[in-house]
């Protein structure tokens, strides 16, 4: 049990939750609406920025610090959706990959964020006096990813879910059916960017210092392949996806695999991404849980199965 408790443990199980809540935000937006996004980073970064600054500079308590970063990373994520409106696919995801990298620039080159050294010390939570750490922070994480799942499958089943993947399927359609494309498509980029906020406002609170190196391209094309791998449009599938992508460094450092250098674990690591996201797109190319995948399964067994009666009613 004490090895279970142990902080390194503990601690790999509370990022991977932050990437489960991040890439939860991206399927929404990817996955359910079908605006591909290859600048999810930054709104984990303004989540992240947006709570330190509040807390560090301001003086502010941590928990109203996390909450306003939440609602400044859903104003800022509309914002930034307005592009989605002028272009589509792949010009939709060179423009993401623009905005990307021009938050990364401003998180390190502006004064407020602390230009290249970042910001530190910033605060953990406290609970009636007591700091959140360790078990208690993965408490305070583990409540959030069950929330942030449980309003995700409320509003994926709703009129607003509906909405979201008729646009995913034909955008021209969506339109002529009269459904505002353009409030639906600016409502996923904020609650997809308020997800990604709330990862970063944990990530910032939990690691106590961040920079602009955490949130690069990197992490933006790393939370995509893992939900492309787990499937789009699944909830299940980015909870799969994101758990297996994460933890297989994590397994290359607990069994210490002598054939790996663990000073290139991260070269590996992408080649490993890469080959994976290869097979995944040669044979379900929506992914392991995609519902695409499922549906085209089940109607290829149907068919099977007819042509054998028939075959047996000939005989």
């Amino acid at each position: 049990m004490d090895d279970m408790l142990n902080p390194y443990y503990v601690d790999i199980v509370v990022f991977l939750i932050i990437y489960l809540l991040l890439g939860l935000g991206l399927n929404l937006i990817t996955g359910y609406a079908g605006q591909v996004s290859l600048g999810h980073a930054a709104f984990y970064g303004i989540g992240a920025y947006s709570s330190a600054i509040l807390s560090v500079t301001y003086g502010m308590n941590s928990w109203a610090s996390m909450g306003i970063a939440v609602v400044i990373t859903f104003v800022i994520s509309a914002i930034l959706g307005l592009p989605s409106l002028r272009v589509r696919e792949d010009f939709l995801a060179i423009t993401t990959l623009g905005l990307g990298l021009i938050a990364q620039s401003f998180f390190k080159n502006a004064e407020i964020t602390g230009g290249a050294y970042g910001i530190d010390s910033i605060p953990v939570p406290s609970l009636f006096g007591v700091e959140l750490k360790n078990v208690g922070y993965l408490v305070l994480v583990v409540v959030v990813l069950l929330a942030g799942i449980f309003v995700m499958q409320k509003m994926t089943k709703s009129r607003i879910g509906r909405a979201w993947m008729t646009i995913r399927e034909d955008e021209m359609v969506a339109q002529a059916m009269g459904i505002n494309t353009t409030y639906y498509k600016v409502l996923v980029f904020a609650i997809g960017g308020a997800y990604a906020g709330a990862a970063g406002a944990l990530f910032a609170h939990k690691a106590s210092y961040i920079s602009a190196e955490s949130f690069g391209f990197t992490i933006s094309v790393t939370v995509l392949s893992m939900v492309v791998l787990g499937g789009l449009g699944s909830i299940r599938g980015t909870l799969l996806g994101v758990s297996v992508l994460y933890l297989l460094p994590e397994l290359f450092r607990l069994f210490k695999l002598d054939f790996m250098n663990m000073q290139n674990l991260d070269m590996y690591k992408m080649m490993i991404y890469g080959l994976l996201m290869v097979i995944v797109m040669r044979y379900h190319p929506k992914g392991l849980f995609g519902k695409t995948a499922f549906k085209k399964r089940k109607r290829y067994s149907a068919g099977k199965e007819t042509s054998i009666k028939g075959g047996d009613q000939v005989a």
